[in-house]
């Protein structure tokens, strides 16, 4: 009896059960299957390139900045431009003052009288517009920005670093997801399994029972007895089913499938052979906080950079082409230009001080809550571990218990065959039996959950 047992216990974790499927999971295509699909994950890689293309922009502002700008317009705006004429003074030099000057008598009203000069008559002359072209090229260089540049690209690259860790964080909560789910369907795929093998057990009492009330043996009660124990069976067989189809289905969402695929999971959940060190990696949470307190710190350069000079230089080029003038082309040249702009900010009524003042609490407040996150992770890291061990104790002793009730099967069909044991303790201890098989079942996957999490505690989860 006892090797039927073994046997029949052998079989339910060789997946034997009474549906077949068309492709059978295991625990690492989950995983790999999930964390292709999972669109939480793909949205923290698209902040993670996002940062990154960012960071490139802030960096680019340490380098100068060129502008490039062409205006062609045409318009037919035209007019004339009309220089009035008159009597323009005859020079004549002077030896003894070594110079020229005007041939002019003085008038005792301060006036003067011209006595020689030349008629310089009345000018008129057309302009148009027509075709104008305006081009340059500027380029700004910042000199100083009160560290503003600088305290830009480096939050934007702490942002890049906890974009990073934040696909770690999101990467090991995909997989202790899965795991749950994965091991929710194991569960109730060997609950399956331990139920029929207990039907099959009632179903050979149940004929043993009605031999011996066909020899006057047994009585009719004993035989309701069985069927009562077989109808019990029969409702944890459906259970489980059913609890095995909404675990699969859960499991298919997980891994992007759809929900009515035919797969099934495999019932191998051993826990990889390496032994767990109790001491704590480091955490994605843990880099994220740091890099948030740090983001915080190099706030308050920015912000201060506000109260500090910033000095800019500048360089352009521009080029004109247009417009005539009396009959000639009125613009056809270049002319650069370079300069230096310094900008001091004046801060009479405090708004940038208090803005700094700010910055600072907030530093402050972000320190608070690294380390008090700080110790939650320690705290959880210490309960992972001690669920983990209690997790590894409670299966051994469920593997102990088994061994027993397998035992006490076995003996007491032997005393019931003999007639030195009642059915009722007999059906007692098949019953002891497939508890002891769901108790070892649920203990062994809770203790593959264990690790898994005990795993994301330490910061060694992938």
């Amino acid at each position: 009896m006892k090797k039927s047992l073994i046997y029949i216990f052998s079989l339910m974790l060789c997946g034997v059960c009474g549906k077949s499927w068309a492709q059978t999971l295991t625990l690492e295509e989950c995983v790999n299957k999930a964390l292709e699909h999972n669109r939480s994950l793909s949205s923290a890689k698209l902040t993670l390139e996002k940062t990154r293309f960012d960071s490139k922009a802030y960096k680019a502002n340490f380098f100068p900045q060129f502008n490039l700008m062409a205006v062609d317009f045409y318009s037919t705006a035209s007019g004339n431009i009309t220089i009035d004429g008159g009597h323009l003074p005859i020079y004549n030099y002077v030896a003894s003052e070594g110079k020229f000057v005007p041939n002019v008598t003085m008038n005792d009203d301060g006036s003067y009288t011209l006595n020689q000069y030349a008629d310089f008559p009345s000018k008129s002359m057309k302009w148009k517009l027509k075709n104008v072209v305006i081009g340059s090229i500027s380029m700004v260089e910042p000199l100083y920005s009160g560290g503003k540049i600088t305290a830009a690209y480096q939050m934007s690259k702490l942002g890049v670093n906890m974009a990073s860790e934040n696909i770690r964080l999101t990467e090991s909560e995909v997989v202790v997801k899965t795991h749950e789910a994965y091991f929710l369907a194991v569960k109730a795929k060997e609950m399956g399994e331990v139920a029929r093998s207990y039907k099959t057990m009632l179903d050979e009492l149940k004929k043993n029972v009605e031999g011996a009330f066909r020899h006057g043996m047994s009585t009719r009660n004993d035989i309701m007895k069985v069927q009562v124990k077989q109808n019990e069976a029969e409702l944890s067989i459906q259970k489980a089913d059913n609890g095995y189809k909404l675990a699969l289905m859960n499991l298919c969402h997980l891994v992007g499938l759809p929900l009515d695929s035919p797969v099934g999971v495999a019932t191998e959940n051993s826990l990889p052979a390496e032994t767990l060190t109790p001491d704590m990696g480091v955490r994605p949470e843990h880099v994220i906080l740091e890099n948030k307190t740090e983001l915080a710190r190099q706030n308050i350069k920015l912000t201060r950079s506000d109260y500090l000079p910033n000095v800019v230089m500048g360089a352009t080029y521009t080029y004109a082409n247009g417009g005539e003038l009396a009959g000639k082309r009125l613009l056809d040249n270049g002319s650069p230009t370079v300069g230096v702009a310094v900008k001091m900010p004046i801060d009479l009524f405090g708004g940038v001080t208090n803005k700094v003042r700010s910055a600072k609490a907030a530093y402050q407040i972000a320190q608070l809550e690294q380390q008090d996150l700080d110790e939650q992770m320690m705290l959880e890291f210490s309960q992972c571990q001690n669920i983990y061990e209690e997790a590894q104790t409670e299966q051994r002793l469920c593997e102990v218990a088994l061994e027993q009730a397998a035992e006490n099967v076995r003996l007491s069909k032997q005393q019931y065959e003999v007639g030195f044991e009642t059915l009722s303790d007999y059906l007692e201890t098949q019953a002891t039996w497939q508890q002891c098989n769901a108790n070892l079942i649920n203990a062994r996957c809770q203790l593959r959950l264990a690790y898994t999490k005990f795993l994301k505690a330490s910061g060694k989860l992938r």
